[in-house]
């Protein structure tokens, strides 16, 4: 059972107000229920979200925990004035101190995605996500001098979530390709990809966390079995060995955190944030 309801309150997507409150969540041992009410724009929205959150708390006999993102300060005080839970003001309490500081207005826009029209950058993300769907898993060589980074490693080992992170994140161009049985004989890396070295990063798994995935796509296989994970897993590590190519191992670490190290490792000319 959740121990509390956390509402995540916005004009715009949500999205800020979420990772941001989950951010501040993951610092208590706590399992709550997360309730996203995006684009809470107008007063009439205001009051149905308000209505919502004060009968959580009734039916829960706890205050709920509200983190909001709201620039409409019509919007807002509604929220503020009628709202019983515990209210979190994450633009109150960061932009308006900051607006004093540095002098200037913000813009008061609502979400990043506003304009996106007019944002190069939101475009280049769009490509980046395509790029990387189009080169995901080795489905395609062509254009791998666009690549801001190629991801090598064995099958399952976190190529493809790792890739579409730094897309949709970063929107850094980023193609996968899997070592395969065919490059463990030939002791190299694919063809395809020595040109490019300077941009390849390995990924790397525990043989022992790798069976437990490759058995849930495909139990009692040859490619599930442990000692075939074994195999593939020693044979990928001392080909990057030898090509000198950087690389870390996915098994205790989250998709953000292998992002992160990579961006440290291969720093690309471009980052779109």
């Amino acid at each position: 059972m959740h121990s509390r309801t956390v509402f995540f309150v916005s004009d715009g997507t949500g999205i800020t107000a979420e990772t941001f409150g989950n951010a501040i969540l993951a610092q208590f041992e706590m399992k709550p229920r997360h309730v996203r009410l995006p684009f809470i724009d107008t007063v009439d929205k205001a009051h149905q979200a308000v209505r919502q959150i004060n009968h959580t708390g009734e039916v829960e006999g706890k205050k709920p925990v509200v983190f909001t993102t709201l620039v409409n300060m019509e919007v807002l005080k509604v929220i503020q004035e009628g709202c019983k839970g515990m209210l979190l003001d994450m633009f109150g309490t960061f932009v308006h101190p900051l607006e004093e500081e540095l002098g200037i207005k913000s813009h008061h826009r609502v979400g990043r995605f506003s304009d996106v029209s007019r944002s190069k950058e939101y475009t280049d993300r769009i490509e980046a996500i395509n790029f990387s769907l189009a080169h995901d898993d080795g489905q395609s060589n062509r254009d791998l001098a666009g690549a801001d980074v190629i991801l090598v490693g064995v099958s399952r080992s976190g190529k493809t979530p790792t890739s579409l992170y730094l897309a949709m994140q970063c929107g850094l161009k980023a193609a996968n390709y899997p070592l395969i049985p065919e490059d463990f004989e030939r002791r190299q890396l694919p063809p395809a990809l020595v040109p490019f070295r300077s941009k390849i990063f390995g990924l790397t798994i525990s043989p022992d966390r790798l069976a437990e995935i490759r058995a849930e796509r495909r139990p009692n296989s040859r490619y599930a079995s442990l000692e075939n994970c074994r195999m593939e897993v020693s044979e990928a590590e001392a080909m990057m060995r030898r090509a000198g190519i950087r690389w870390l191992s996915t098994t205790t670490k989250s998709i953000e955190e292998i992002a992160t190290t990579i961006l440290q490792e291969i720093r690309p000319e471009r980052l779109v944030y």
